[in-house]
């Protein structure tokens, strides 16, 4: 089991970290555990948003970046 903490999550940050925790279960796997987010389901969630333009790449890349240390994470869970 994971333990929990609690964790500070910046007002501008909010926005992103809100949309991944919504779309938190929703990974591509492979054999060594998660891979990446489902991306079909992250892009219909920000259409439905009415995310468009700018603010609909920029919360692409912010998804990403707590993606891509998400998996870190995971991969370190994974190995100990």
């Amino acid at each position: 089991m994971i333990a929990q903490q609690d964790i500070e999550v910046w007002p501008e940050n909010w926005p992103a970290w809100s949309l991944f925790c919504e779309i938190s279960g929703q990974w591509r796997t492979g054999m060594n555990g998660p891979t990446a987010l489902d991306y079909t389901a992250l892009f219909l969630r920000m259409d439905r948003l009415g995310l468009v333009g700018n603010e609909w790449e920029q919360r692409y890349a912010d998804v990403r970046t707590i993606e891509a240390a998400a998996l870190e994470q995971m991969g370190k869970d994974h190995n100990q």
